[in-house]
């Protein structure tokens, strides 16, 4: 007996399984590079070429083998597809208690004095925060979790966390509040064992956030880089961490002042370990590194 390949002649594979992705000329790249910019703030360099040709080749197979600048077109005249042009280009990566530094912050410093006061803001117990760019919603229940043991209902605290993203798609994910079991281990045994749900049966290997948590949470696509938010009112807390890694100065700028006008007089603002509000030090204060307060603003 022989092992190995078969003595017959062997199969000639169909053109279209030997074909790699459609051509993506340099002015048609151009193209994108503007669109992007323009849609969505973020500045794709030169060397994203082939990034970009990655995330869009499964689309264009989709819509039957259609070529860059003929989709290019397409998403020009159709703002549908240009949302799903974004969801493509978007990266998201991140975990539960992600920087634990900003949650060990809050823990000590800022919500043992809210207690002790009995407000956050002017007369309430009522806490807003927003988690922008929010990707598949781990910070944000990470955010309830912490919010809600240290805040219990029973005192009459009121919690309300907004999670935002570009991509409706991880969006939709984000929406299920299931993950896989495996990521358990990035939250803290008290929180774990206060507010997670095992799955069971059909569910085994995953985990749920309980209907305590869900119920502090809402999800809504905004788009950081347009003029106009359709969110409404100021935050205590503000989490927008790595997120303006992706954006030129100029966009980033803009947004960060969009941004801050949705900041609490007294709110607190958190960015990625790789960011900075220094060009904003006329607006903010830093408490520390890449936590930042409104309360000396003018």
């Amino acid at each position: 007996m022989t092992l190995g390949y078969s003595s017959s002649k062997p199969r000639r594979l169909a053109p279209e399984l030997l074909a790699g992705p459609p051509e993506l000329p340099d002015r048609v790249f151009r193209g994108y590079q503007q669109l992007i910019y323009s849609e969505a703030g973020i500045h794709l360099g030169s060397h994203k070429k082939a990034l970009l040709v990655g995330r869009l080749s499964r689309r264009l197979r989709e819509l039957g083998g259609t070529s860059f600048s003929a989709y290019l077109r397409r998403v020009e005249e159709d703002p549908e597809e240009r949302v799903r042009l974004l969801d493509a280009l978007c990266t998201h990566e991140t975990r539960f208690f992600r920087e634990p530094r900003h949650f060990r912050f809050l823990e000590d410093e800022v919500l043992p004095r809210w207690r002790a006061q009995g407000t956050p803001g002017a007369g309430t117990r009522r806490v807003r925060v927003w988690s922008a760019g929010c990707s598949t919603g781990e910070e944000a229940f990470s955010l309830a979790m912490v919010l809600r043991f240290h805040l219990p209902a029973e005192e009459g605290w009121q919690i309300e966390i907004l999670a935002t993203d570009l991509s409706t798609r991880i969006l939709e994910r984000a929406r299920e509040t299931l993950w896989p079991v495996e990521k358990a281990r990035e939250i803290p045994t008290h929180y774990l064992k206060a507010f997670m749900l095992r799955g069971t049966g059909s569910q085994e290997g995953r985990m749920k956030a309980g209907p305590e948590l869900r119920s502090l949470v809402r999800f809504q696509r905004v788009n950081l880089n347009e003029e106009h938010y359709p969110v409404m009112g100021q935050f205590d807390l503000l989490f927008c961490r790595n997120v303006f890694i992706y954006f030129d100065a100029a966009s980033r700028a803009r947004a960060l002042d969009r941004l801050l006008g949705h900041l609490a007089p007294q709110g607190y603002f958190f960015v990625g370990h790789a960011e900075s509000l220094s060009s904003l030090a006329h607006r903010v204060r830093a408490v520390q590194p890449t936590i930042y307060t409104a309360e000396h603003t003018g």
